[in-house]
């Protein structure tokens, strides 16, 4: 079939049109971002912090928690909470961790002599005392001496070799020379809030824990006060994991644990904050 000229021509405009169209695109560079556009989405990247920290803090912590992130929406707060003594083995044993709040300075001294603190990050935070707690009700039941009595068939305390409040009730204990005469009696919990749970059930009839773990309980009572003479300071230090991938961000958050916002938090659980 023959074209004629004048179609020719036609066919041959419309292509040459179709043709400049795609070499104009192709010509067209690709978009990017303004170095200042760039540098606010770094800026907006989310970091993520673990934190293991003493199970008595843990009630505290979760306030604490919002109040940081509603400041610092960019950082996710993981808490993995426990037994001092067990979260710092697991720290010890590679556990991915940024930063550490334990309930005694014994294991914070084990982290930092093996060199897995980072170094200056460590404070003391944190205040706290040991109370003597029975099921509300109870009767009988007055001070650390009415443990070698009738009174009591059963006494939960922490494990004194992996948790601070066990080893802190053990030296009081020791202090009187009663804890060897009440091996038979002790049921012992895994951390403070067994313990706790422990006396809430009726499965003892006395406990020793912290008083602000006693102070959340509205199914125990605190019949007395360990005298802070017969124990070890019961002090909170927190400090920054040596191996943590984001230790600005963690230093940045126990800046803020030291802040009067945090201490206010923590005042209403009832700890005090270290001046």
């Amino acid at each position: 079939m023959k074209i004629s000229r004048r179609r020719f021509a036609a066919f041959t405009a419309l292509a040459w049109s179709f043709g400049m169209i795609a070499v104009s695109c192709a010509q067209i560079p690709t978009p990017t971002l303004p170095a200042a556009d760039t540098e606010a989405a770094t800026a907006n990247e989310t970091v993520e912090l673990t934190v293991s920290a003493a199970a008595s803090v843990q009630d505290a912590m979760k306030e604490v928690q919002s109040a940081y992130q509603a400041e610092n929406p960019a950082v996710v707060l993981t808490y993995n909470f426990g037994a001092s003594g067990s979260l710092a083995q697991q720290i010890t044993q590679g556990a991915p961790t940024d930063i550490f709040l334990s309930a005694s300075q014994q294991w914070m001294d084990d982290l930092e002599a093996k060199g897995q603190l980072l170094a200056d990050s460590r404070q003391d935070l944190l205040r706290n005392s040991l109370v003597l707690i029975v099921p509300q009700g109870t009767t009988g039941i007055t001070d650390l001496n009415s443990f070698a009595t009738d009174a009591v068939s059963k006494l939960a305390i922490g494990e004194p070799e992996s948790t601070p409040v066990g080893r802190y009730a053990k030296e009081a204990l020791a202090s009187l020379g009663l804890f060897d005469d009440l091996q038979s009696k002790m049921v012992f919990g895994k951390d403070v809030r067994q313990v706790l749970s422990y006396v809430e059930t009726g499965n003892v009839n006395a406990g020793l824990v912290y008083a602000t773990d006693a102070k959340i309980s509205e199914r125990v009572q605190v019949v007395a006060t360990v005298p802070a003479d017969l124990h070890s300071p019961i002090i909170y230090p927190v400090g920054v994991v040596a191996d943590s991938e984001n230790a600005e961000a963690a230093q940045a958050f126990i800046d803020f644990l030291a802040s009067d916002t945090a201490a206010a938090i923590f005042a209403k659980y009832g700890f005090d904050r270290v001046e």
